[in-house]
């Protein structure tokens, strides 16, 4: 028999138990905010989320009642599993849905019978008393994020628009899964989750066996193997739904208050909510052991599952030098910003004549480069920027700002007109019924029918909106940009961009290369806390790793027009460009230069290259040539002011 019928059970699901419990925890107490999965592909993020079905209520149900009625939400295990009502769902949300399919639109067919605009839910209805799933959540655009995540805090989706007044509960518990080697979540979204997992494969060669049995067994008998595990899941069930039933029961001490404050105290957290979430999370654990007093070790397990994503990572490292492990930092392991493995270039340049002394030059001056110390330099100054605006695009694009106005291809943006079908699926009911309404005498009514309307009569709705740049910078940290102010110049290029990018609502990003790796320093944000910290303490020395820095720019690159596909990406690399480390077996600087092809071939990136090497006797060239090869603008050292700089990144996003 086919398993393509069958569910995967929960408990067969092997290891991952932090995943696990997260997920249990939730369901027992949905005021805790929703699960945020990080991990790796492969490693049952999906199918633990579905699983989950089986633990969901039936919904309540009556002759005078839906999902949108308006009764008191109740934790699902709360309700009767058994009322013989529908059961609640585990709603997938694609990745490419629009707001109307989030938060419901306009009915056109009731619309067209009725003869006013009727209102149609959304998979937010849907979800209402149940789960809604949004797998790749880091790839789901931020606007779209933060209206699901609204929703969630408030339980009520309100829609406003159109001609719509509507309101509906939806209450549900927010699962979310990513792998961070496509790209991460904003800070500020990352906030919004309640608990945070990061999970990988099994290493141990008797775990990744049995994993292999149990899924090879699952394929070939399903319902056997859906039968050996029913009496756990049947056990869990029941485990849940006293706990959802001693949960009210649980109380906080002030003793435990204390406890839950001193840690997100330690930790530097910014806000409250991580406390909240912390208190709601250990009243869950302690009611799922059966209890109704809270104990430290329920306080320890749940900052554990709430603090990964919203420690300051290097406020926390900071605190760890200065006091030493303690027993409330060993709870949380920080997982802001991570590395991830790299991909391999697709394409190579030939080397030129003279090519190894184009790229080391002297003795002498490699073994300088190779050796340098390592130091960190301040930020240098910022400056105000000078308003400049780009005249109204013609071209469609879908992403978000405040840059420049443009035509927006997708349902975002103010509505400033209407014109014939383009086939962007976008009706401009005023104005479809307007072109209509003259015609009405001459028109057949259908019965039911308040308006005749044909072909000739749609309009579809023409959006504007303002556009925003994503800025990448691609820094050299190598010993040698130490040397004459020029990283103090770069960090206050970047520090400027970065107040202008908060007023505009410019992404901005910073990849430093130095020693043998590239790291993602500042990953695509607009906060100004963070940025600061970063910058700050971003340390310079060591060897040029040319070809490893274009390579995670490329790959941050890729992630973001895939999240984003109307984004204006500029890559802005500072660099002597004299590569003395590779990422293979060949030359430093032709890999370099294979990867600087690569990126040129995608016409949506303008790339700008800024030769932070010095004028005189030794100087080789290299960063103009890799600018040429790059298709980019080329600024030599002496522009690298910070006023220079923002004009070059203003002027590359047209």
């Amino acid at each position: 028999m086919s398993s393509f019928n069958h569910q995967y059970p929960f408990s067969a699901i092997f290891g991952q138990d932090s995943m696990k419990l997260a997920l249990l925890l939730t369901i027992i107490n949905p005021l805790i905010g929703g699960v945020l999965i990080r991990g790796e592909k492969g490693t049952a993020k999906s199918t633990a989320v579905r699983a989950l079905v089986r633990f969901l209520p039936a919904v309540r149900t009556n002759n005078h009642s839906s999902i949108f009625s308006t009764d008191k939400f109740q934790p699902p295990a709360h309700i009767d599993h058994e009322n013989g009502g529908p059961r609640a769902r585990v709603v997938t949300l694609p990745l490419h849905a629009t707001e109307d399919m989030v938060l419901g639109g306009l009915d056109f067919s009731k619309s067209l019978q009725a003869g006013k605009p009727e209102f149609q839910p959304g998979l937010l209805a849907r979800a209402h008393g149940g789960i809604l799933y949004v797998d790749e959540v880091n790839l789901l655009s931020d606007h779209l994020v933060n209206t699901i995540l609204d929703v969630t805090a408030s339980g009520e989706n309100l829609v406003q628009r159109e001609g719509i007044f509507y309101r509906h509960p939806a209450k549900f518990v927010l699962v979310g899964t990513m792998n961070p080697e496509e790209g991460e979540l904003r800070p500020q979204l990352l906030d919004r989750f309640g608990l945070c997992v990061e999970i990988k494969a099994e290493t141990k060669i008797a775990a990744r066996i049995e994993v292999l049995r149990r899924k090879d067994e699952f394929e070939r008998q399903p319902q056997l193997f859906c039968k050996r595990f029913e009496q756990e899941d049947s056990l869990l069930l029941k485990r849940l739904s006293r706990a959802a039933h001693i949960l009210p029961h649980v109380r906080l001490t002030r003793r435990i208050g204390s406890f839950i404050v001193e840690i997100c105290t330690v930790h530097h957290v910014a806000g409250h909510r991580a406390d909240v979430v912390i208190a709601h999370t250990a009243r869950a654990l302690a009611s799922f052991e059966e209890r109704t007093e809270i104990v430290d070790q329920d306080v320890e397990r749940a900052a554990a599952l709430a603090l990964p994503h919203r420690s300051r990572l290097a406020a926390f490292e900071n605190k760890k030098k200065k006091s030493g492990h303690s027993p409330q930092s060993s709870v949380v392991n920080p997982l802001l910003w991570e590395e991830y493995p790299d991909s391999s270039p697709r394409h190579l340049v030939p080397p030129t004549e003279n090519f190894e002394e184009e790229i080391h030059g002297t003795t002498e001056r490699r073994a300088l480069r190779t050796d340098s110390p390592e130091a960190i330099f301040d930020i240098g100054q910022s400056f105000k920027v000078r308003e400049i605006v780009h005249s109204p695009e013609k071209r469609v694009r879908q992403t978000t700002g405040r840059r420049s106005r443009t035509t927006a291809a997708n349902k975002r943006g103010k509505y400033i007109r209407a014109a014939e079908p383009r086939g962007n699926h976008d009706l401009a009911l005023d104005a479809t019924l307007r072109a209509a309404a003259p015609h009405q005498i001459h028109r057949e009514k259908k019965p039911g029918m308040a308006v005749v309307i044909r072909n000739e009569d749609i309009r579809e709705k023409i959006r504007e909106t303002r556009t925003g740049n994503f800025l990448l910078f691609l820094v050299d940290a190598s010993g040698s940009m130490g040397a004459k102010g020029r990283m103090v110049a770069s960090k206050g290029a970047i520090m400027s961009l970065l107040h202008d990018a908060y007023q505009k609502r410019d992404r901005i990003a910073m990849i430093s290369f130095r020693k043998q790796e590239a790291v993602v320093n500042l990953p695509p944000t607009s906060s100004m806390y963070l940025a600061g910290k970063l910058l700050k303490e971003l340390p310079v020395g060591g060897k040029t790793p040319l070809a490893a820095g274009l390579r995670k720019g490329g790959e941050l690159l890729r992630t973001m027009m895939i999240k984003d596909p109307g984004c204006r990406p500029i890559v802005i690399v500072i660099t002597d460009g004299k590569a003395n480390e590779g990422i293979g077996k060949g030359d430093p600087f032709w890999e370099a230069l294979a990867i600087a092809q690569s990126i040129a071939s995608d016409k949506r990136i303008k790339s700008v290259v800024v030769d932070a090497e010095e004028e005189g006797t030794f100087h080789d060239g290299l960063a103009a040539r890799l600018a040429k090869v790059m298709a980019a603008d080329y600024f030599r050292i002496k522009d690298l002011k910070a006023d220079v700089l923002l004009r070059i990144a203003r002027n590359s996003g047209t």
